[in-house]
Order: C-alpha cells, then sequence, then structure tokens
C-alpha cells in the first residue's frame, strides 16, 4: 500500500511539474523616464487585495477567510507605519459619498490581472512578447477612466497592492517530500505579492514590484510588516528600507 501511494504521488508530482510556469526572473519595473521627486505629488493608497488559504495536494487554493481578515488587518497596520516615511503624501483610500468602492475593487482587480501579465510576458524573459523586448519598454496600462473618478479627485497617482498566500497542507507537503523522493520539484504554498504604481491622468502603470516567492507569515503583525517591506523596496521617491526600518525578519 505504502508503495502505491509513493508512486501516485509521484505521478502527481511529475503532471504539476510539467504545468507549474517558471517563475519571474525579474521582479521590478518602471515606464522609462518616470522619477517621483520627494515632496512632489499626492498618492492614494488604494485597499489592499488580500487573500489567504490553504494549498490542497493537488495545489489547489481553498479560501480562509479567519486567515485573510486577520491578514488585512495586519498588512494595513503595518502600512500606515510606513506610509509617511515614502517621501511623498500617501493617504489611505476613502471612497467618501462618491459611492465608488464597488468600482475601485474592479480595479484593484484589474491591477491584479496587470500585474500578473507583466510577470508572464515582460518579467519574465522566455516569455516576453515582441512588443516588451526593447531594452527599457515598459508599457502598460489600467485604462484612462480611473482617474476621472471622483473619490480620487486631487490625488496624482494610485498604489495599489494584491496579495495571495496559500499555506501548504499536510498532503501537499507529503506530496513535497515524496516528489523530492523522486528527483521531481514540487513547491508547498504560494506567497505572491504586487505593488504598482498608477499615473491618474494617463491610467499608465509607471511602477511596479513583484515577487512569486514573498517571505512574511501575513497572519502575524511581524510577518505582515516584513511583506509589506518587501512590496514597497523601491518605492519611488524614498527608499523604503529607510521608511521601513525596524520590519519583521
Amino acid at each position: 500500500m505504502a508503495g502505491k501511494t509513493l508512486w501516485r504521488a509521484m505521478g502527481i508530482a511529475a503532471l504539476l511539474s510539467m504545468t507549474n510556469p517558471v517563475l519571474a526572473q525579474e521582479k521590478t519595473g518602471s515606464r522609462a523616464g518616470f522619477t517621483l521627486p520627494p515632496g512632489s505629488v499626492r498618492v492614494v493608497l488604494m485597499r489592499p487585495n488580500i487573500r489567504v488559504g490553504e494549498q490542497s495536494t493537488g495545489g489547489l487554493g481553498e479560501p480562509n477567510a479567519d486567515w485573510t481578515n486577520t491578514a488585512r488587518a495586519n498588512i494595513s497596520e503595518a502600512l500606515r507605519a510606513v506610509q509617511a516615511g515614502l517621501g511623498n503624501s500617501v493617504v489611505e483610500y476613502d471612497e467618501g459619498m462618491s459611492g465608488e468602492g464597488g468600482v475601485m475593487t474592479q480595479y484593484s482587480q484589474l491591477f491584479s490581472a496587470v500585474a500578473g501579465s507583466v510577470i508572464t510576458y515582460q518579467f519574465f524573459p522566455g516569455n516576453r512578447l515582441p512588443t516588451k523586448k526593447r531594452k527599457g519598454s515598459f508599457d502598460w496600462s489600467i485604462g484612462t477612466d480611473v482617474g476621472k473618478l471622483r473619490s480620487l479627485e486631487g490625488a496624482d497617482y494610485a498604489l495599489f497592492i494584491t496579495t495571495n498566500d496559500q499555506f501548504g497542507s499536510t498532503g501537499r507537503k507529503v506530496l513535497q517530500v515524496f516528489a523530492m523522493m523522486g528527483g521531481i520539484s514540487v513547491t508547498s504554498g504560494v506567497h505572491a505579492g504586487y505593488a504598482g504604481l498608477v499615473d491618474l491622468r494617463s491610467g499608465e502603470l509607471v511602477w511596479l514590484n513583484a515577487d512569486q516567492q514573498m517571505g512574511g507569515d501575513v497572519r502575524t503583525a511581524e510577518g505582515a510588516a516584513k511583506r509589506v517591506k518587501q512590496l514597497l523596496e523601491g518605492f519611488p521617491g524614498k527608499p523604503v528600507e529607510t521608511a521601513a526600518a525596524g520590519g519583521g525578519q
């Protein structure tokens, strides 16, 4: 029985190794010529798009509402601790009386989709689209209409943040061990994050920091602080290393 279990696990691992994409090699990109002098602009920090769950044996994500709510609170607190040190006026999004919260949720999801495309078709050279092969080419957008929203009046840029964490289940970890015995690489857990700055005048994505293998357990305050520091590493205007000094390890 143990032998059959081993071979079954190795078979699943082999299939997953063929279907899992190769991770991105580059992590940060910005529009050619883009600069953000400290003290020059107003940035709106959008509500982070946060998902936390468990990764099943087969690699599927199973949402966990309690983990997600805890992570949302931890990341929000960590962001408040660093936003004053980012070199410009960074304020949290407030829809006020505009009733545009639902629309902004859609834009947050759109940002996540665009960030995923940047990772797949620009950051990984092997998949780079013909229009993205020219050195310095970074041409991505979420559309010009975002800057017309009343709830963003007076702002110059919007800062979007997305995190996706799937902690490996016991079955997934067992599969990983069996796969290693068979010389097959299978990951346990997903920890991806994107932070991007959008020019509200044009809708252009002018800076993106994305990593498919982020650190920090977002279910803890210390881990969330580490995650936020990684998300905002290289933020235009002022290095986040200074703003987030003392974050989690």
